[in-house]
């Protein structure tokens, strides 16, 4: 088996932004989704256990990258920062309803949940990100290697 058979989504320079941190992010959900997906047994006992360890290890990486992202877009004035911000609070809520239905339920495919975050990630960075993306190669600074640099510390902390 190849290495592109064994992860379900693959990193590509289309998904890069160009700020290091969110290019980063991006890519440690890029790593979360396809080790989920290594996962998918269909043993189901063990399919559940390592489900209910890594649940709240993407809850608590999608907050922090949402947090970093929505800091960046208030630090830099972008428009759209409110219609991105309710992307990231359904994304967050469909992630718990998941979690609450499995709890419910005590059954969940993890096929199914790593395939849904698959197709989140990538919509949201290609269809919703990429806004983003844009108004920062046009409003931010440039360093010398042509990089966007956005102050990171303010943005955070914004």
């Amino acid at each position: 088996m190849s290495n592109n058979e064994k992860e379900l989504i693959t990193w590509s320079n289309r998904l890069m932004c160009g700020i290091k941190l969110i290019d980063d992010q991006h890519k440690g959900l890029v790593d979360l989704v396809n080790e989920m997906f290594l996962h998918v047994t269909g043993n189901e006992e063990q399919e559940r256990e390592y489900f209910t360890k890594i649940t709240q290890e993407a809850v608590n990486y999608a907050k922090i990258h949402f947090a970093t992202e929505e800091g960046i877009m208030r630090a830099t004035n972008f428009t759209g920062y409110a219609q991105h911000k309710k992307e990231h609070d359904r994304f967050v809520l469909s992630i718990i309803e998941n979690i609450n239905e499995y709890d419910t339920v005590k059954r969940h495919y993890l096929m199914t949940f790593t395939r849904f975050l698959r197709d989140w990630v990538l919509s949201h960075i290609a269809l919703m990100d990429v806004q983003y993306f844009e108004h920062l190669k046009k409003n931010a600074s440039r360093c010398v290697d042509g990089k966007v640099n956005v102050n990171i510390n303010e943005a955070i902390s914004a």
